[in-house]
């Protein structure tokens, strides 16, 4: 079942929470982005999302506009996780914020869920 709306639950919302996701999670890079990812465990869904998008990115249409994209991609993805975790997302300088798409970033973050679920599913039935 896909979330209508995304919740003050589902955002990392106060300065600690980002310092402590940057300080702990791991880094996972892809072309476009950096994803910071501290995870609490395995379990359903429980996933906040962060954004951080410098004004380097480009002028505020163009922020707003990479915050919008991501923002639905982890909406209509969020049953894909099979954990628990913070995430920070940070899009590299060399993305065009202007062309960005919801079908980029599919490509891109899709096999990254993957690879995490892997990893964090894995070792607790072992």
């Amino acid at each position: 079942m896909i979330c209508l709306n995304w919740t003050k639950e589902h955002r990392l919302l106060r300065k600690p929470d980002f310092d402590h996701c940057y300080e702990q999670g791991k880094k996972h890079y892809t072309k476009s982005f950096i994803l910071f990812v501290l995870c609490h465990g395995s379990g359903p869904g429980g996933v906040r999302l962060g954004l951080t998008v410098s004004r380097k990115a480009g002028p505020a249409v163009v922020r707003n506009r990479i915050k919008r994209v991501m923002r639905e991609f982890f909406r209509l993805y969020q049953n894909q996780f099979q954990f628990r975790a913070d995430i920070i997302f940070v899009p590299k300088r060399a993305l065009d914020g202007k062309k960005i798409t919801l079908g980029l970033v599919e490509k891109e973050l899709i096999p990254i869920i993957g690879r995490l679920n892997k990893l964090v599913v894995s070792p607790d039935q072992e």
